[in-house]
């Protein structure tokens, strides 16, 4: 087992796996959170590539690791979208329910239950590599995110979503989230992992990166919905280029 890999996150969440693409399930969160992530990184890897969305397929030609990808929620739009998708996750459950979904879509992505450091020691690499709500459920944040930034290409970008460790998150990631709303299985998030953004800047600077952006989403409770805004005092997510 590679030092990053935490055997209790990687058993928490290989429990749920089947729920995976249920909008009305356990990780019914997730399906609301997932248009503006799609949104952000579609816009991110068009601008430093210099694609057109407009087009069909704009990323074709483009190589994508998804770390940490569950059940290819973003993994499936990614593909549709003209990446050559590699999706990646440390649960065998999760890359099963992940494999048997784009299947009965006919997607091809190559699943792989496996981490970023063997991926590392295959000598792979690739012009995006996702890491979304992954690194606050690692044993050893710095090795994680150093075997993924050497995934990254010379001339790729990596986005990192993650949740900021403050009262604020404490308050809403948390303790409503699991506790009050029941929005997530409780015990979901420790948030004696939750890291500072400027933390996470420094581990991928000190891996070799160069920041681009940090970018703050926000849920708004009256229209229900996610957006991208200033506030990172919870939800952020960091784009870096190698």
């Amino acid at each position: 087992m590679n030092a990053s890999i935490d055997p209790v996150e990687v058993a928490k969440f290989s429990a749920i796996a089947a729920e995976w693409w249920d909008p009305t399930g356990k990780f019914a969160p997730l399906h609301k959170f997932n248009p503006v992530r799609l949104s952000f990184i579609k816009a991110e890897a068009a601008g430093h590539f210099g694609r057109d969305m407009r087009a069909l397929r704009p990323f074709e030609g483009l190589s994508l690791l998804d770390i940490g990808c569950g059940g290819g929620l973003l993994s499936e739009p990614m593909a549709r979208l003209g990446f050559a998708v590699t999706g990646a996750d440390a649960s065998e459950r999760n890359i099963g329910t992940a494999k048997a979904h784009a299947d009965q879509t006919g997607l091809a992505i190559d699943y792989r239950a496996t981490t970023a450091e063997a991926l590392e020691a295959e000598g792979l690499a690739f012009d995006v590599v996702l890491n979304m709500e992954v690194v606050e459920h690692v044993a050893d944040v710095t090795a994680y995110l150093g075997a993924c930034a050497r995934l990254v290409k010379p001339g790729g970008i990596t986005i990192v979503a993650t949740m900021n460790k403050t009262l604020k998150s404490l308050a809403l990631a948390k303790i409503g989230a699991e506790y009050v709303l029941g929005w997530l299985p409780r015990g979901t998030h420790d948030w004696n992992r939750f890291i500072p953004p400027a933390e996470l800047r420094t581990a991928l600077e000190d891996a070799g990166l160069s920041i681009c952006k940090t970018q703050g989403v926000s849920f708004n409770p009256l229209a229900w919905d996610w957006h991208l805004s200033s506030d990172v005092d919870v939800n952020y997510m960091v784009v870096a280029k190698r």
